[in-house]
């Protein structure tokens, strides 16, 4: 899941094809469903992203009341209106009536306390819940922004692999070598420096036992002469979310696939490629190496999935790296990135446990 910000932006404003009282609003490479005539090109106004959960307050002033999602009616998601898909909201909040938007946009200032918005956070089922320990040896993962939000992370052309990106839960592992230790979590636990205590009743530690995870990352570790190994897995099938693959997360079928890695090796920590655990543990599908291009990214982000190898659902979408592992300005850290489909965004029943 992607950061939360609320900020402002400058919007090219579209046309949309199938409603004349409406338009888009484009942000980054988003597009929101608008009225027609409230923005033009070139004025800047509040972005509000998918996964925000809004106070009531701004809700009823957004004439929002009843029609966002959650129990709550209060969280923002992707909808289609009159056929074209709208992420997020554009709007200009009366509580920023006395903000210059314009220099807003410029500092790149987030209004997210200020205007009351939270960022959703998924309920835990009890499979994926358990008793927690400190494990400062654990090594973290990041969030990935959404290309779309933030295209600029990749230039044209920059050799990149895209991976397809799985809807399951995400499980960590890291390998510490000299202590023979294991430790296991959440990405939820894990950004605490949080350890779920071993349980065989729990959905990552059965995973990890099931496709010997941790053997793998010993096995590594040796090979690579590193003092801790961290592996990112995405656990799923039926029981852990709405898209499955074939697999069972009741039943000894629970699917596991790696999508990252890194190693602490002679005191630095570096990511690494899943190439390395090829032939080790099963691996998220490469669909695309080669020259970046935005328009190739976003067609391999829909489609149908690959994993189960009968096609049995939608795709979540991709994650793209550069070919060599490099900062990223944009990000502050990483050079990664995520693309997602519509047909996921939209599809009805899914379910976003963390």
């Amino acid at each position: 899941m992607s950061t939360l910000r609320v900020t402002a932006e400058v919007l090219t404003v579209h046309d949309h094809p199938n409603a004349d009282a409406l338009e888009l609003a484009q942000v980054g490479l988003y597009r929101a469903v608008v009225a027609k005539g409230v923005f033009r090109t070139g004025e800047v106004a509040v972005y509000i992203p998918e996964q925000a959960v809004l106070p009531e307050g701004l809700i009823e002033e957004l004439g929002l009341t009843g029609r966002l999602a959650g129990t709550a009616a209060d969280r923002v998601r992707a909808v289609r209106l009159r056929g074209e898909l709208s992420q997020g909201i554009v709007c200009r909040p009366k509580a920023l009536a006395d903000v210059d938007l314009a220099a807003a946009a410029a500092a790149g200032t987030d209004f997210s306390e200020r205007l009351g918005i939270t960022k959703w956070v998924p309920p835990i089922p009890p499979t994926m819940n358990g008793e927690v320990e400190a494990a400062p040896e654990l090594l973290p993962w990041v969030d990935i922004e959404n290309i779309q939000r933030y295209p600029d992370i990749f230039t044209p052309g920059e050799p990149v692999v895209l991976t397809e990106k799985l809807h399951g839960s995400a499980c960590l592992l890291t390998y510490v070598a000299d202590e023979g230790r294991v430790h296991v979590s959440s990405k939820g636990f894990g950004a605490k420096s949080l350890a779920l205590r071993e349980d065989p009743r729990n959905l990552y530690w059965r995973a990890v036992h099931a496709h010997g995870v941790a053997e793998a990352a010993a096995r590594l570790a040796e090979r690579l002469g590193a003092r801790r190994v961290g592996v990112f897995g995405e656990v799923f099938g039926a029981g852990v979310q709405d898209l499955t693959y074939g697999a069972d997360g009741r039943r000894e079928t629970l699917g596991y696939a790696a999508f990252d890695l890194s190693a602490e090796i002679d005191g630095t920590v570096r990511w690494l490629d899943t190439a390395l655990l090829e032939g080790e543990l099963p691996v998220v599908p490469r669909l695309y190496s080669g020259p970046y291009d935005i328009e190739r990214v976003l067609s391999l982000a829909s489609g149908r999935e690959t994993v189960s190898g009968r096609g049995l659902h939608v795709r979540e979408g991709v994650v793209i790296r550069p070919s060599t592992e490099r900062y990223s300005p944009v990000t502050g850290g990483r050079a990664i990135a995520k693309a997602v489909s519509p047909a996921y965004l939209t599809r009805k029943g899914g379910t976003e446990y963390e």
